[in-house]
């Protein structure tokens, strides 16, 4: 599984230039009609540069559609045992976990049940710079659970990604995640 953030940069370069290239064929096709004398706006230039655009935005959706992290798995998941399951409850804007930190190694796919006792909460999973990983919502009386693969060391943090009311500001458990590589765990 691709990080999120490597994901996310690389969508964020492609659809700028995407939203470049747009604004420079509006851009010329504005000048064009508004030049005195010269308001005529070829047919064949503006229609092959409308349907550059329409090609180059059709293979954009078609190169990132399975570069999403967690697509792949989801699609796969009746297939995946997951190496590691936490079972977490939420009650009265609290997140009681297994375990005081909830150690993880590189490369397993983990599975977070969340249980909500009371209220729709989040659960979410954020990096030390508070950049998001994933997060889902947590609703009473419901199945919620989340598989997610690590592929790198790190401490995260986990945050309600809902809002449960005014307390709900204070549902944050930091660096409560820890990922190490292989072979680190020790009991």
């Amino acid at each position: 599984m691709v990080d999120s953030s490597v994901v996310l940069f690389g969508q964020t370069l492609a659809y700028t230039f995407y939203c470049l290239a747009i604004m420079a064929v509006v851009g010329w096709f504005g000048y064009k009609v508004t030049t005195k004398g010269k308001g005529k706006v070829s047919n064949t230039l503006f229609y092959t540069f409308f349907g550059f655009l329409v090609v180059l935005g059709i293979s954009l959706h078609i190169i990132t559609y399975n570069t999403i992290p967690w697509v792949e798995m989801d699609l796969k998941r009746a297939q995946i045992e997951a190496d590691k399951t936490f079972e977490i409850t939420v009650e009265d804007h609290t997140f009681y976990l297994p375990a005081e930190k909830l150690m993880i190694e590189c490369d397993d796919k983990v599975l977070f049940d969340v249980t909500s006792k009371d209220l729709t909460y989040g659960f979410g999973l954020f990096r030390t710079d508070g950049t998001m990983v994933m997060q889902m919502q947590v609703v009473p009386g419901h199945r919620n659970d989340i598989l997610w693969e690590f592929k790198k060391p790190g401490l995260y943090t986990i945050r309600s990604t809902e809002y449960s009311g005014p307390k709900g500001i204070d549902m944050i458990l930091k660096d409560v995640v820890e990922v190490v590589a292989k072979q680190e765990i020790t009991n």
